[in-house]
C-alpha cells in the first residue's frame, strides 16, 4: 500500500480566489454552475455531485470598531475520513478504500440508493442524476496514479492548500499553528486531526468550527453504525420496545374479553326477551342466578 496522503488548508492564506475550484472542475470534467444570486459573492453554494471543491466565505464579527466585520474564506472538500460513514452503509460495496488511504467511489458498482449521501455527517456527496450514482471529490485519483498533486493544491496561488503524506501535513499544521500562536492569533485551531477517527482533509481556523460550518469536536461521534457500543444500545431498546408491546397487546386482550361495565360496577340488566318480558338470567347449578366472575369485575375495574 502507498503512503497515506492528505490535505492540510490554511484559511488565513486563502484569498478566495476560486483557482481550486476551477481547477477541480476542468480536470475532472464537472458541469459548470448556472449563474443565479445567492446573496453572496459565492455562486457555488455547496459541495456536491458537481462541485468537489467549495470555497466558503464566512463573515466573523470583530471588536474593532472601525472593520466590524472580517472575511474568511476556507477550500472546503471531502474529508476521507478515517471513519467513514458512507463507505460502511454503502451496500454494494462501490465505496472503497484506496491504496493511498483514501475514499473512493466506484461508478461501475454504485446502484445509486443514496445511502452514502444521507450518512455522511460534512454533506459532501451528491446525487447526478444523469448517470444514476453517487459522487464527490476523489483526491484526483488518477493524478495520485502517476505521482502528481491534485488539481485543486497545484492551482492554489497561495500555497493556501498544501497537499502530501498525511503525517508530514499533520506536522506542517503544528508548525503553522505554533507560529501564529506566538503571534498573538491564540484563537488558532486545527480541526481534523481528531474528528471522525481522524481526517485527510486538515484545515487551519481561526474560529469555531461551527463558524465554518464544521461539526465541532464535541459534535462530531461516530455515528451509531461506526460504534460498536451503539448495536448494544440499540439491541436493549428493541427488547425493551417488544415488552411494552406485548404488555399492551395482553392488557388489551383483556380488556376486550371483559362484559361492558355499567355505572357503579353493577351487573347489566338483563335484554328483554321476545314477548316483551325481560329475561331470567340462566340459573347456575345451585339454581341460583350466576354472579359476575370475580375476575371479570376486576377487568372491568382495573382494565
Amino acid at each position: 500500500m502507498a503512503q497515506p496522503v492528505g490535505f492540510f488548508t490554511d484559511t488565513t492564506l486563502c484569498i478566495g480566489c476560486k483557482a481550486c475550484e476551477v481547477a477541480c472542475k476542468e480536470w475532472n470534467h464537472l458541469p459548470n454552475n448556472p449563474l443565479e444570486f445567492r446573496g453572496s459573492y459565492d455562486n457555488t453554494g455547496q459541495l456536491d455531485h458537481a462541485n468537489w471543491r467549495h470555497v466558503r466565505f464566512v463573515e466573523q464579527p470583530t471588536k474593532s470598531p472601525d472593520k466590524p466585520i472580517a472575511w474568511s474564506m476556507m477550500s472546503d472538500v471531502c474529508k476521507h475520513c478515517a471513519n467513514a460513514s458512507c463507505l460502511e452503509v454503502c451496500p454494494t460495496d462501490a465505496i472503497v478504500r484506496t491504496e493511498f488511504d483514501t475514499v473512493f467511489i466506484q461508478q461501475d458498482v454504485c446502484n445509486g440508493c443514496r445511502d452514502c449521501i444521507s450518512a455522511c455527517p460534512y454533506g459532501v456527496i451528491g446525487f447526478n442524476t444523469n448517470t444514476g450514482t453517487a459522487q464527490k471529490c476523489t483526491f484526483c485519483y488518477d493524478r495520485l496514479q502517476n505521482n502528481l498533486k491534485p488539481a485543486c493544491a497545484t492551482a492554489c496561488p497561495t500555497e493556501s492548500i498544501k497537499f502530501g503524506p498525511l503525517d508530514e501535513m499533520r506536522q506542517t499544521a503544528a508548525r503553522r499553528i505554533d507560529a501564529l500562536h506566538q503571534q498573538g492569533m491564540s484563537e488558532a485551531r486545527i480541526y481534523g486531526d481528531k474528528e471522525y477517527g481522524g481526517l485527510h482533509a486538515l484545515f487551519l481556523l481561526t474560529d469555531k468550527p461551527e463558524a465554518y460550518a464544521l461539526p465541532s469536536t464535541e459534535s462530531a461521534v461516530l455515528p451509531s453504525r461506526n460504534n460498536i457500543p451503539g448495536y448494544f444500545t440499540a439491541a436493549i431498546t428493541a427488547i425493551l420496545a417488544g415488552v411494552a408491546g406485548l404488555i399492551a397487546f395482553r392488557r388489551r386482550g383483556e380488556t376486550t374479553a371483559s362484559p361492558s361495565p355499567s355505572g357503579g360496577g353493577a351487573p347489566s340488566s338483563p335484554s328483554p326477551s321476545p314477548g316483551g318480558a325481560p329475561s331470567s338470567p340462566s340459573p347456575s347449578p345451585g339454581g341460583a342466578p350466576s354472579s359476575p366472575s370475580p375476575l371479570a369485575g376486576e377487568g372491568r375495574g382495573g382494565g
